[in-house]
């Protein structure tokens, strides 16, 4: 029966990455701009990374949750970063050489990864999780057997490419009604950005 174990990494993975974030706005940015292949790079390097933070969620949970709770500059200046982002997008106009365009397929994998780990939200969300598991009596520790860790992490990585595949499959559909959306996609898309900074500053401040 570990292989439930399994089911959960995916299933609790889904629920984290299902919420517009940067790795999702990056991979539907990607699809709409190149292709599916190019956005699921992105997606390979982010499911390392989701993996990463939950690992290190599990590893010292009460100590993560502790920090963020005294600490509230660290999420401060993640939403001032995304809003900074999300205006350069929204107000740059768009010209992309193709040596530029080179370089940028060349990094999806670092910005699959840099996105997915540098994500408060995200590590929070874990040690949540974990503590809803373990109060259910599906106990995880990094003292489980090998293969009850390796089945969850498993599922915590396929949960994350599958979430995130899902957004790029769905992207084509607007990719193919849509001619010209490269202007428009980079003021959705930074519009999105300042939206989740502001969602998360006042999370923070007024709720």
């Amino acid at each position: 029966m570990i292989i439930i174990y399994l089911f959960i990494g995916v299933f609790a993975t889904i629920l984290s990455a299902l919420p517009l974030g940067a790795s999702n706005i990056a991979v539907i940015n990607t699809t709409l701009r190149e292709n599916v292949k190019q956005a699921f790079k992105i997606a390979i390097t982010a499911g390392v990374a989701e993996v990463l933070l939950s690992y290190y969620a599990l590893d010292c949970n009460e100590v993560i949750k502790g920090f963020f709770d005294t600490h509230l500059w660290v999420q401060t200046a993640v939403a001032v970063l995304l809003f900074v982002v999300g205006g350069y997008l929204f107000f740059k106009k768009q010209s992309v050489s193709k040596s530029n365009q080179k370089k940028r397929n060349r990094s999806k994998y670092t910005t699959g990864f840099i996105l997915g780990i540098i994500n408060p939200p995200v590590l929070i969300y874990w040690v949540i999780a974990f503590g809803v598991l373990n109060n259910n009596n599906f106990m995880l520790s990094l003292q489980s057997s090998f293969s009850v860790l390796f089945l969850f992490f498993s599922g915590v990585y396929l949960g994350k490419l599958l979430t995130l595949y899902a957004y790029s499959r769905m992207s084509v559909i607007i990719k193919n009604k849509v001619n010209n959306i490269t202007q428009i996609l980079n003021r959705v898309t930074g519009l999105l950005l300042m939206i989740i900074g502001l969602i998360q500053s006042t999370q923070l401040y007024f709720l």
